[in-house]
């Protein structure tokens, strides 16, 4: 019998400097993600939205301490649902809203982590030439970065380097890069994936979590090339083709092992007809079990 999901909109802008992206988790449910969900045979739940102040109403010196709230509340959130045996999946908002589900995803137990992202989002505050908490996030669950966020639901790093694979990696600030490369976690460029071909690097990047019984699947929509998937909040050329993004989610849910999954960056102010949020349903519906044949 199939385990229940519960949607969980996080409609958070926090973390960067454009705005749209709170209306992703919106746009999304706009695309029939839970009837889609229904159809593959799943009990589905909508839990609503998490609350996040306006950002218009929030003074730059409270943007980290509101982000913090919010990450405690979405950690705890999560934590409930995967305590209570079901499938979570989050809908942002920007990608710093990961600090808090992934958190709390792995607080009972660990879990892999794959990260699709066109961005590395290993910055610290340091590092980062912008300051955006949203480059950040992969960062702080690896316990680096400021106390107030690594600290976050519980002390110190969520996520072990072994426990975590970055794929479809293209743009990278080059104090991120030297933070990657001494952290041990797994990456994979899109280079790689161009070498290689997206089968040999799905099947590294399961390999390397199969020690462990539970993956959650961290989508940021900018993995995706932009000419089929505009709406982002950060776009880079030369991304996942849409039968390279299917094929990925296909082999990642033959595993069983897909326990929860973010879906981040739509910024349906510059999508083209709801076409990139329509595009994440499709994909979700491929990481829970959809076939072809």
């Amino acid at each position: 019998m199939k385990k229940e999901i519960r949607i969980l909109g996080i409609p958070m802008d926090l973390g960067q400097n454009k705005r749209g992206v709170d209306m992703g988790s919106g746009a999304i449910r706009y695309a029939r993600l839970l009837s889609k969900l229904i159809d593959l045979g799943y009990k589905v739940k909508d839990l609503g939205n998490i609350e996040v102040p306006v950002r218009d109403s929030l003074s730059e010196d409270k943007l980290l301490s509101t982000i913090c709230q919010t990450c405690e509340k979405v950690y705890q959130k999560s934590r409930e649902i995967v305590k209570e045996g079901s499938i979570p999946i989050f809908l942002g908002g920007d990608h710093s809203i990961s600090i808090g589900t992934i958190g709390g995803v792995t607080h009972e137990s660990p879990c892999g982590v794959i990260w699709i992202d066109a961005h590395g989002d290993f910055n610290t505050h340091s590092s980062s030439p912008s300051g955006n908490v949203h480059g950040m996030p992969m960062a702080v669950l690896s316990g680096i970065g400021d106390k107030a966020l690594t600290e976050l639901g519980r002390p110190g790093k969520k996520v072990p380097a072994e426990d975590v694979v970055l794929l479809a990696i293209r743009s990278l600030d080059p104090g991120e890069k030297s933070n990657l490369k001494k952290s041990g976690v797994t990456v994979f460029t899109m280079r790689d994936i161009d070498k290689q071909g997206i089968s040999a690097i799905a099947d590294q990047a399961l390999a390397k979590l199969a020690h462990l019984p539970r993956i959650h699947v961290s989508l940021d929509m900018d993995s995706l090339d932009p000419s089929i998937a505009p709406g982002v909040g950060t776009p880079v050329p030369g991304g996942l083709t849409r039968r390279e993004a299917h094929f990925l989610m296909e082999t990642i849910a033959e595993t069983g092992r897909c326990c929860s999954m973010d879906i981040v960056e739509i910024n349906p102010l510059v999508d083209q007809n709801n076409e990139t949020s329509q595009f994440a349903v499709e994909l979700t519906q491929s990481l829970f079990g959809k076939r072809i044949l």
